[in-house]
């Protein structure tokens, strides 16, 4: 699964990583995940950075330590899904922006930018549509187990 992640584009130590927690049962501290996968510190550091920076893992401290675990939030996929929509919404208002100072409709590039504008807006809207049925459909799948559609 990490692979198939890393060959779309997924960057491959925090795919890797993020397979590695999502198949622990518990929370796993850094130093754990770097024996599972025999890989050093400094890797997994950066792997749980960029997770995390999306959601798609939660940092936990270990009381008395100055370790942390990590873990899946509940949800991950869609909380995940929630950070990059914000990341819409910024390259809308970017393209917004890059679109006036590039002449607006009137120009070729102005055009493009509007166009890219346009797209970012749609994607958000759609997104957040999609996210209010999944949490539809996550509800009724809860409510009745071994209900997948």
């Amino acid at each position: 699964m990490a692979m198939a992640f890393a060959d779309v584009g997924f960057p491959r130590m925090a795919a890797r990583v993020l397979f590695t927690v999502m198949s622990a049962e518990e929370p796993l501290t850094a130093a754990e995940i770097g024996e599972r996968l025999a890989v050093s510190p400094a890797a997994v550091s950066g792997a749980v950075r960029y997770l995390t920076q999306f959601g798609i893992l939660t940092r936990e401290p270990v009381p008395g330590s100055r370790r942390d675990r990590y873990g899946m939030p509940e949800d991950a996929w869609y909380e995940a899904t929630v950070i990059k929509m914000a990341l819409f919404g910024r390259f809308t208002a970017l393209a917004d922006e890059g679109a006036a100072a590039l002449g607006g409709p009137d120009s070729v590039s102005g055009r493009r930018m509007t166009e890219m504008r346009d797209f970012f807006a749609f994607v958000q809207q759609e997104m957040s549509l999609i996210g209010e049925r999944w949490h539809a459909h996550r509800e009724h799948t809860v409510a009745q187990p071994g209900a997948a559609d």
